[in-house]
Parts: C-alpha cells; structure tokens; sequence
C-alpha cells in the first residue's frame, strides 16, 4: 500500500496569523509537523498558498507544493496538491500543520486501518479522562464523536455526546464511553477526489464541522482510538504551552 500524507498549511489564521512559521525551538511549528510525519511516512510533503511557508520547509530538505488561496478546508487544498504532483499513492494522509506533537503512533493508527479494505476515510479519537471535568465536556472547542460497533463513526459534535439522560453533570463525566476527536484523516485517494466535490450540508453548517459532510452523503469514517489527544496550536497561548512542554521547564 502507497502512502503519501500532506501538510495543509496557510499563513492566514483568524486567531494566529503565521502560526506555521511561529518557532518551537530550533524550528517553525510546521517543519515539527514535517518530521513528525516523516518518522512513518517517506513522502510529506506541505501543501501551502505561501511561499513563505514553502520556503521554510524546504530549507529543512521537505517537499511542498503551491495551492490555491481560495481553498476553504485542508482537504481540498490537498485533493488539488494531490492532482499537481500526479500522484499514485493508495492512501492519502491529511495530517494538520498546526500539530508539532503528532506522534508515530497516531500516523500509524490512521495508516492501519486500511487494512480493512472497506475502509474509506479515517480518523482519529482519544477517550477524555473523566478527571477533566464536566466542563471539558462543554468546550465546543473540543469535538467529540460516537461510534458504532465496527468503530465507525455515527456523529461528531460540538456537544458532549452520547447525552446520558438519567445522569446529573457531576455522574456525566464517570462515563467511559465519550471520545475526543483528532482532526488527523485519511483517505482512499478515489474516495478523496470524491469528497471534495459533495454539497455542503445542514448538518455541517450547523455544527461547522467538515467531516459530517462526508457522513451525510453516505461516506464511513472509520475511527481508531489512540492513547491520548495532541497538543495542536490554535492561539499564541498553545505556543507557550508547547514551548514550555518542549524543553520542560
């Protein structure tokens, strides 16, 4: 199986403007991301509308391609990268640009799950520690998912789910059943081309989460459960947070 994973990078960010090229040590945050990636997988390579971007990574010897700036979502930004370069790869990977800490083992959980070969899309989920609290079930800034039997997924949400209905907010947070989302994928390359062109749905606009996109048009995201979440950087306070857990201090 031929795999290639994708870096979708854009220098604009509503809440941390230049968040790829902010630096985490000797590095800027998305050349972390390059070589995490690259533990797992031979070909990385960024996928930017900044030639900012693409010049910071490829002076640490990784690949990049340039997209458009019209692109409204990391997968179709890498469905055009992914035409660009007339790749052939089987499986394509969409690893975010803004996860440093992204480790072998999360790449790896996502690569194994096409090895059922029904598997269309997958992504990533972590259980949340009910020592976070009720109130960790409420930020709508942590996405949460549930999923079937065949550990597909059934519906992700802003909202903590499964709603448990006879439990008061102190009983919520004992219940082993509630995962936290990654927003790692991967896909089919055909499905991937496929994807991009789906209407957007009501479900999605509501929630403003992509991937219920893809499970309203009748598409299975398979999920694997990985160990713990990462320590993605949205805002200038993430970065302190990551530079304090990079050198221990």
């Amino acid at each position: 199986m031929k795999v290639v994973s994708f870096i979708p990078s854009r220098y604009s960010s509503t809440r941390f403007p230049g968040k790829p090229l902010a630096m985490l040590g000797r590095y800027p945050v998305v050349v972390w991301v390059c070589r995490a990636v690259a533990r797992v997988v031979d070909d990385v390579v960024v996928a930017t509308d900044d030639c900012r971007i693409a010049e910071a990574v490829e002076a640490e010897g990784f690949r990049s391609v340039m997209t458009s700036p019209l692109h409204t979502s990391g997968t179709s930004r890498i469905a055009e990268a992914y035409d660009a370069l007339g790749c052939d790869a089987d499986v394509v990977l969409d690893i975010q640009g803004d996860e440093p800490f992204i480790s072998p083992g999360h790449i790896s959980a996502l690569i194994d799950c096409f090895s059922t070969p029904t598997t269309q899309i997958a992504t990533l989920a972590y259980r949340i520690d009910p020592l976070a609290g009720y109130d960790a079930l409420h930020d709508p800034n942590r996405t949460k998912v549930v999923v079937d039997s065949g550990m597909n997924a059934m519906y992700f949400s802003r909202s903590p789910i499964p709603f448990v209905r006879d439990a008061d907010s102190a009983a919520l947070t004992e219940d082993p059943g509630f995962l936290g989302h990654i927003g790692a994928y991967a896909f089919r390359a055909d499905v991937l081309r496929r994807i991009v062109g789906l209407p957007p749905a009501m479900l999605e606009n509501a929630e403003r989460l992509e991937q219920l996109r893809w499970l309203y048009h009748g598409y299975r995201v398979k999920v694997a459960v990985v160990d713990a979440p990462t320590l993605g950087i949205d805002t200038p306070a993430d970065l302190a947070k990551a530079i304090l857990l990079l050198t221990g201090n």
